[in-house]
């Protein structure tokens, strides 16, 4: 069962990329689906397992590696932290092929979007049953691989191909640290086989090692540097520059990377490593923070950006935060609380991309729509009884009740981030559905409901994020999480943050649904009641404004920093190096001037017996002269 979650994606993205064209695309839509449909029913099936009787084990699939000391072999790691995952990645998956079926309907090239869909799930299983760093290394480089296949699927387009490229290369400087950390790790213990390297935790906390002069901890440092590699993958802060613009990819593909997938991984990692980040108290409060500012920072750029797709970008990227501060507290089981209920971003995700400042009145065009977006908004908003009423109030409180690190911080840039995330939430809605329409006549009479292949995955959706809070709440922050997670995930002795969540002060735990009104009252007041307010506090806070809408000008500051230096530094050795020295000596200097010269003694070699002969004569002239004049004397 386990091996067919696994390849079953694999199988149909290569009948769909090695004979698409041959079966046609319809097959190659029905075939990569159906195989995607089996693995998330399969995934069900384990994780239901799971839940019933806690049974963990590792599936053999061949040997992989067997090089002097290092020994590693391709198996699945199965338990409760594999299972949520599988639940989720061939979940969100599943739906976003029967989207797209009808998505890309009129697409030429569909059955190469699916294959690289297809490709993008199997990468993720891998990376999420993998039972070493190795396994999870290759899963790891596929996901980049993939997205930056789907960020650029539609290539003619320069912005989609820039991209991507940004995509790849900003997931590269992450990976930088996740290798050196897994050179750390072989290194010092010798292995990379996660039970061996767990059980090293204990010696790796007690030592040191001496880098450049300085004595640094050794199992903070590996901590560290896994934790960069999570901050590329995740998008956190300083790293996240990549996610917002990987929207040029077609909608399924921003629903597929910004919803509980590819941006999700980072937050495995660390989870999956709890045994190390657990004895690393400095890892963690450097993972509070860093996912705290992440939180704080994506939701103010939210607030005033106008596109609905760059909007929940954003969106993605503080509720990234949010898990990341959950990690750093040690409520490992409540960050992937959130992430297994995450998906309903896909609910935002599946419009296409539009100026909100052109939409509007659109309720009653799109009703239904309207309605998946709503359930949406109120799950993650924290609306009561919705999925993100359990889970993010969760993490604040969480963050509150936890005695590490910089956990106050954390928590109150959660609370403000709470605030910013229900009012460009609300605002989204109000903007987008509400008023009058502000588009022209010509698109309005354009606007239509989609049809029931795109909207059954969104009720799916829908009525996951109503529901599957209430139902799963106890095995992730209840009574019943000590007995489903067992050894997935670990916590020390003096962890007692599930435990303290539930006792924190009242105030603490109205702190969400306060900062959820405030934000929708807000919104309401700015985008109904008073619909100029917006421009004119735009205008009395014009550099606030700018700085928000230009996303705290970290692309510029990166341009001006990195690419600009890449690229003088890149004209220089084009032109002075290869141009002027390579070119310039070799084929421009030495070689120009041998071919020059042999193609002057070519002409002589003309092949006429008579311009030999001619030759011969005049050599034997200048010969006889030479020697008449003493020359031979």
């Amino acid at each position: 069962m386990y091996q067919a979650i696994v390849f079953f994606p694999l199988f149909g993205a290569l009948i769909a990329g090695l004979f698409g064209r041959a079966i046609g695309h319809r097959p190659a839509e029905l075939v990569s689906t159906g195989l995607l449909l089996a693995s998330a029913a399969l995934s069900c099936m384990a994780f239901a397992n799971i839940m019933m009787t806690g049974e963990t084990m590792s599936v053999h699939v061949l040997s992989f590696i067997h090089s002097g000391t290092m020994s590693i072999d391709w198996v699945l790691r199965i338990d409760a932290l594999t299972c949520v995952m599988l639940v989720v990645v061939t979940g969100v998956s599943s739906l976003v092929h029967i989207y797209s079926i009808g998505y890309m309907s009129l697409d030429p090239g569909r059955a190469r979007f699916f294959a690289y869909l297809s490709l993008f799930t199997f990468m993720m299983l891998m990376l999420v049953t993998a039972d070493n760093f190795v396994q999870l290394f290759f899963g790891w480089e596929g996901v980049g691989l993939a997205s930056y296949l789907l960020i650029g699927f539609w290539y003619k387009k320069p912005s989609a191909n820039a991209a991507a490229m940004k995509a790849f290369v900003v997931n590269r400087v992450g990976d930088f640290g996740l290798i050196l950390g897994m050179a750390a790790i072989y290194f010092i213990v010798g292995s990379l086989q996660f039970d061996e390297v767990f059980a090293s935790a204990s010696a790796l906390a007690d030592s040191q090692f001496d880098f450049l002069g300085w004595t640094v901890p050794t199992l903070t440092t590996i901590c560290l540097l896994l934790f960069m590699g999570a901050m590329g993958k995740s998008a956190q802060f300083m790293l996240h520059t990549w996610l917002p613009d990987a929207m040029e990819g077609p909608t399924p593909v921003s629903a597929l990377i910004h919803a509980a997938t590819m941006v999700t991984a980072g937050v495995f990692l660390v989870a999956r490593c709890s045994p190390l980040f657990e004895l690393s108290p400095t890892a963690l409060s450097v993972i509070i923070v860093v996912g705290a500012i992440t939180a704080f920072f994506a939701a103010t750029v939210g607030l005033v950006q106008n596109d609905i797709k760059r909007v929940i970008a954003y969106s993605t990227c503080s509720q990234l935060g949010y898990m990341f501060v959950a990690l750093g507290v040690g409520a490992y089981q409540v960050a992937m609380f959130l992430l297994f209920l995450g998906a309903g971003s896909v609910i935002h995700a599946m419009q296409d991309e539009q100026d909100m400042r052109k939409m509007g009145g659109l309720r009653e065009l799109v009703p239904t729509s309207w309605v998946m977006m709503l359930v949406g908004t109120l799950a993650l908003t924290g609306f009561p009884l919705t999925a993100g009423f359990f889970s993010k109030d969760a993490i604040i409180e969480a963050a509150f009740a936890a005695h590490a690190g910089p956990h106050l911080f954390g928590f109150t840039l959660l609370v403000v981030a709470a605030l910013f995330t229900s009012f460009y939430s609300w605002r989204l809605m109000f903007m987008t559905f509400y008023g009058q329409p502000r588009c022209s006549k010509e698109t309005l009479s354009h606007v239509h409901e989609s049809p029931p292949v795109m909207l059954i995955p969104l009720l799916v959706l829908a009525v996951g994020a109503l529901g599957t809070g209430y139902v799963f709440s106890g095995i992730f922050i209840g009574d019943q999480q000590e007995a489903f997670w067992g050894a997935s995930v670990f916590t020390s002795a003096d962890n007692h943050v599930l435990h303290d969540l539930h006792n924190v002060p009242l105030w603490v735990k109205l702190a969400p649904l306060v900062m959820m009104l405030t934000g929708f009252f807000t919104a309401y007041i700015m985008y109904i009641r008073d619909r100029e307010m917006p421009q004119r506090l735009a205008e009395q806070h014009d550099l606030l404004y700018k700085f928000l809408l230009n996303k705290w000008y970290f692309d510029e500051l990166y341009d001006f920093v990195f690419v600009r230096p890449a690229r003088w530094l890149a004209r220089v050795f084009w032109r002075g190096g290869d141009g002027y020295v390579i070119d310039g000596f070799g084929p421009n200097g030495i070689a120009a001037n041998v071919l020059m010269v042999t193609q002057r003694f070519v002409v002589l070699q003309s092949g006429f017996v008579y311009h030999y002969a001619f030759v011969m004569l005049i050599g034997v002239a200048g010969f006889v002269t030479w020697f008449m004049f003493g020359g031979g004397q």
